[in-house]
């Protein structure tokens, strides 16, 4: 059994929507999970946060691997592992749709989901859990490919590539794959790559997807007059860093009118045209905080509680039992504001001093954050107990 334990916390954000930030100071770990919150004996390894805010290591929603720490989208290498220095400890597939030469048929599309997923089961660049392979709904797939992907290992699908003539014709195999057991997102708005069709909120509604993807637009948006209508959608309002912004601060507003937050997620659409953001999900999490006017906490947890619901996961909420994944973090250096979630509500991105994933630290000082005003150290057990 492998031990982690962390003293010297400034408190912890748990993921959870309404939770107010605990002031917990120290935290054991085992095996990946967490067994103790301000409790626990001798560890194997001891990191002293010195101060540092523990939030959830974020989950990212909505990225567009391929195979590798490499996108073709933007010729990059590494952005995987780059995430993870950006708060990242999760990412799932919108589908692996950049790949050069990309299948469109029935056999070929239902091979890259099963390779993608085969593929990302055991790689993870600097840590980070990543969903692979999001089946590419195509018109010549059957429903009863649904059921065979699913039993295959594969769990995502995502509408809005396939050539379909409306994007809404899908409505009967996504069922299908619903009830597979699969979690299906749909594209939202105008049109992206090349041969892609728009999806309009009469598709959105018609589709029923876990996932209404980019709520907000990738990257054009749902004109304004139908984004009350999203929430009469099934599944959750993702709102992505490549989309836009207005939109997702209108559909903020109208998710807090209806005390509807809990059906709202972050994610960031990359790598896409809009490029390689390793500090995407925690830049979307301070807009979203400053500009509208949400606790950072809330905000934190519409970036990880969420969107480890709607994936089925026990990540993205720090508790006993749950894994531990997660981020440590410090007011940036130089910063105004004396704490991390000041920060955040003041649109100042925190500086990372630590990532944590499944009990294992993956990092200290984050390479892509601001410099943090603080650091974490890995201390020797003996001087943690005196």
């Amino acid at each position: 059994m492998s031990s982690l334990e962390i003293i010297g916390l400034g408190g912890l954000v748990s993921g959870r929507l309404g939770d107010e930030p605990a002031p917990v100071e120290s935290m054991r770990i085992e095996d990946g999970v967490i067994t103790a919150l301000d409790g626990g004996g001798p560890a194997d390894v001891v990191l002293d946060a010195a101060g540092a805010v523990a939030v959830p290591g974020l989950i990212d929603s909505h990225v567009h691997v391929v195979f590798g720490d490499w996108t073709p989208r933007q010729s990059a290498l590494g952005w995987i592992e780059s995430s993870m220095h950006g708060g990242v400890t999760m990412m799932m597939s919108a589908s692996e749709v950049h790949l050069p030469g990309r299948p469109h048929d029935r056999v070929g599309v239902k091979a890259l989901a099963i390779a993608a997923q085969r593929a990302f089961a055991t790689f993870r660049p600097g840590g980070v859990k990543v969903l692979g392979g999001s089946l590419i709904i195509e018109p010549d797939l059957e429903p009863a490919d649904m059921a065979e992907l699913a039993a295959a290992g594969v769990g995502l699908a995502k509408v809005g590539f396939g050539a379909f003539e409306r994007q809404g014709d899908a409505a009967p195999l996504v069922r299908a794959a619903q009830e597979a057991g699969i979690v299906v997102m749909n594209h939202t708005g105008g049109a992206s790559i090349p041969d892609s069709s728009p999806v309009t909120i009469e598709d959105v509604l018609a589709l029923g997807c876990d996932i209404v993807g980019h709520a907000n637009g990738g990257p054009t948006a749902l004109p304004d007059a139908d984004l009350p209508a999203l929430f009469e959608a099934p599944g959750v309002l993702q709102l992505v860093q490549a989309g836009n912004l207005r939109s997702s601060l209108r559909i903020l507003e109208l998710a807090r009118e209806r005390d509807a937050l809990d059906r709202v997620v972050l994610a960031t659409d990359t790598p896409t045209g809009t490029g390689v953001m390793p500090l995407g999900m925690i830049k979307t999490v301070c807009e979203i905080s400053s500009l509208g006017r949400i606790a950072a906490g809330d905000a934190i947890a519409l970036a990880t509680g969420n969107n480890g619901s709607v994936l089925r996961r026990e990540e993205g909420i720090l508790d006993v039992g749950r894994p531990a994944d997660m981020a440590l973090l410090f007011p940036p250096l130089g910063s105004a504001h004396a704490d991390p979630l000041t920060c955040i509500e003041q649109g100042d991105i925190p500086g990372i001093a630590a990532m944590v994933i499944d009990g294992e630290v993956r990092a200290l000082r984050s390479r892509n954050t601001p410099a943090p005003d603080g650091s974490c150290r890995i201390a020797a057990s003996e001087e943690a107990s005196v």
